[in-house]
């Protein structure tokens, strides 16, 4: 059953001040700014969006909710420094990653982004409007002017140590941390903060300079973290970068990112999938991470808590330790509120969880949803990582359930929520967008999310013996974790071998030229994350499939253009 919305939920809010005005862009659907707007001309750059080349500089932006990476808040703060943010962003539901980076924008910068959330009747009205302004406690648009209630955070219950820090009493950076804190817990209609036992740093990603100079200026103030806190993957190949040609001017900002969290305490963990290191959170426990896909595993997966924090948040909860009590914190929130029921033979391979997450964001795109229909399927940890990952590009939920498979994966409400379906039909179609670009591959990219051991394994019994074709870059980026058990087991021997790069510490999501190999046209990958936001973020053709399929690409430098076999026979029973 979804939770009942709080009354002060359904008011007219201003959740962030600034006077704004401009044309009114109205997106039915939710956007990462992430991965699908560039982050210096505000331009849309995801493939898949239905507003794709639009610009969204200087426009009253309209959407239900963000959704995607916990990332899109540096690239709202880069936008406002450099002009070309929305002037107004409006929400209908809650959205904590935009709102948070028009608060940093605004308590650290000076360069505040109005936000505003609406309940759904004015929110469609707007949706219809050709201009409106913001000014003061007032949307103004055709003949109507709507009166916004201001945040308010009188009304959060603070212990004596939070009023301490929101005070000054322990330094400039604790302040600074507190009040943003109170901010978005007042946004999120949290009445108070709670306890948690870590956090994971996820902006430390140097796509753009707002990144770097947020942390330097923390950094600087002498913010220090107080519970154990990882980071994310950085830009950079930490200790090799110099080596592989990256310029010494981004290899240096890079590193100087990565330092400066390092500097106010963070463990160099370097890994968007910190799930995978030693002693993983436990089932209950209260956390406080960002990036998407590990928040989405640690709450599905793992049944520990933490909501979708978004990222420069998530330094000022390492700092304080302390987080707003609301979302799948609270029980009554990780409950299932929608069904997706999954119609499919025995048969198929490890590309189905990319296209299965990736569709059961679409089909739950703020909902989370109960997939049932696989309880008597084998799912691996690898499995459910690549679902995880897949669904958060296309969903705001911060988290799913899998019916017999997942801690909370009950199906005791099922008939008190709606149920979708999805069948080979639908998988097929996303299987041929995943699949736009040519057969020649150029690149193999394997490690989106970081590939786990068992992944590594894989690839190497599946290439042992080969070689790689010496026209296509095959390389798995990887966690400093990994890659020691890697190398300690022998496998990292096998794929060096076979002609493998294996590449620490960077993403893919994070990956530039020249380790991006610079000539390449056309990427191989078994990700559907990176299926989804590949395209946007390199301007090359995209091609899918399973690690097997990218496997044999590896070494023939082309793939098939038709359907995996067990899909191709699955649509012609469904026909």
């Amino acid at each position: 059953m979804t939770p009942a919305t709080p009354a002060s939920l359904q008011l007219p809010t201003i959740l962030v001040q600034a006077s704004a005005k401009g044309q009114v862009l109205y997106c039915q659907e939710g956007l990462s700014f992430w991965g699908g707007v560039d982050a210096n001309s505000g331009v849309i750059i995801d493939v898949h969006h239905p507003h794709y080349g639009t610009s969204i500089a200087g426009r009253v932006l309209l959407m239900p909710t963000s959704r995607g990476s916990c990332s899109g808040s540096g690239v709202l703060l880069q936008l406002a420094r450099n002009g070309n943010a929305p002037a107004v962003l409006v929400f209908r539901e809650t959205e904590d990653i935009l709102t948070l980076g028009s608060m940093i924008a605004s308590q650290l910068f000076d360069q505040p982004i109005a936000v505003v959330r609406l309940p759904p009747t004015e929110f469609k009205a707007l949706s219809t409007a050709l201009n409106a302004s913001v000014s003061g406690n007032s949307l103004t648009f055709d003949d109507q002017h709507i009166a916004l209630t201001p945040l308010s955070v009188d009304k959060i219950h603070l212990t004596d140590s939070d009023r301490s820090m929101l005070q000054g009493h322990e330094g400039a950076p604790l302040k600074v941390a507190m009040e943003v804190l109170c901010l978005m817990a007042a946004a999120q209609n949290a009445h108070r903060l709670i306890d948690v036992s870590r956090a994971h740093i996820d902006g430390c990603i140097l796509t753009h300079d707002a990144n770097l100079d947020f942390a330097e200026m923390m950094a600087n103030m002498g913010a220090k973290t107080r519970i154990p806190t990882t980071i994310n993957a950085i830009s950079v190949d930490r200790e090799n970068w110099q080596a592989q040609g990256v310029s010494v001017d981004f290899g240096n900002k890079a590193s100087r990112l990565a330092d400066a969290y390092v500097k106010m305490g963070a463990l160099p963990t370097f890994t968007c999938a910190p799930y995978l290191l030693e002693e993983p959170p436990c089932k209950g426990e209260l956390i406080g991470w960002s990036e998407s896909n590990a928040v989405i595993f640690a709450n599905s997966v793992l049944g520990a808590r933490t909501v979708k924090h978004p990222d420069y948040l998530d330094l000022f909860i390492a700092m304080t330790g302390r987080a707003p009590k609301t979302g799948v914190y609270l029980d009554e929130n990780r409950v299932a509120q929608r069904e997706i029921h999954v119609t499919l033979c025995d048969d198929f391979d490890d590309a189905l969880w990319p296209m299965l997450g990736w569709l059961a964001g679409i089909k739950s795109p703020s909902k989370i949803p109960i997939i049932t229909g696989l309880e008597a399927a084998h799912i691996s940890q690898d499995d459910l990582k690549a679902l995880c990952a897949a669904f958060g590009t296309t969903s705001a939920a911060p988290m799913l359930h899998v019916a017999g498979h997942t801690p909370e994966g009950r199906a005791s409400t099922l008939s008190t929520i709606d149920c979708v379906g999805i069948n080979s039909s639908d998988l097929c179609q996303v299987w041929r967008k995943f699949n736009a670009a040519g057969t020649q591959v150029d690149v193999i990219a394997i490690g989106s999310p970081h590939a786990s051991l068992t992944e590594c394994r894989t690839l190497a019994n599946l290439l042992e013996g080969h070689r790689c074709h010496t026209l296509t870059a095959t390389i798995v980026t990887i966690g400093r974790d990994v890659l020691s058990q890697a190398e300690a087991d022998g496998t990292l021997t096998t794929l060096t071998k076979a002609g493998v790069q294996v590449i620490p510490d960077v993403c893919w999501c994070s990956i530039t030229e020249p380790v991006f190999p610079p000539s390449a046209k056309t990427l191989m990958t078994n990700s559907g994350k990176y299926s989804h936001y590949a395209a946007g973020l390199t301007g090359r053709g995209v091609r899918f499939g399973s690690l097997a399929e990218c496997a044999l690409a590896a070494r023939n430098g082309f793939t098939l253009d038709k359907l995996p076999q067990w899909l191709s026979c699955k649509a012609q029973r469904q026909h």
